[in-house]
């Protein structure tokens, strides 16, 4: 079968067969530069600090704190973060404790 088709003809085929391979392997290429970019951003992003302890605030011109959840609670709604010193004054002053969480147990108020 070869022999009826010229020689020429098959060296351009192959050359095509070639030059698809090579854009499949630019497109594998691109791929993985892609993914290693990704993951270099990744490794550059620090995660967020789990804030230790959380005070929910109430609605309005007061907003006083009503209740007092561990740092990733997720009971607490209008949260603002505060150092373990400041969760158990406010849990001393009578703030409640979250029921779900229980902070009070978590810094040792039990």
């Amino acid at each position: 079968m070869s022999e009826s088709v010229p020689r020429l003809e098959l060296l351009r085929f192959l050359r095509r067969v070639q030059q698809q391979q090579l854009e499949q392997t630019d497109r594998w290429i691109a791929a993985e530069e892609q993914r290693a970019a990704a993951a270099a951003r990744a490794a550059r992003v620090v995660p967020p600090t789990d804030p230790g302890f959380v005070v929910s605030h109430g609605i309005g011109r007061d907003r006083k704190p009503f209740e007092v959840h561990v740092g990733d609670c997720r009971m607490a709604k209008r949260r603002q973060p505060v150092p373990p010193v400041e969760a158990r004054r406010l849990l001393g002053e009578g703030v409640e404790a979250c029921r779900f969480c229980r902070p009070d147990s978590e810094l040792g108020m039990l």
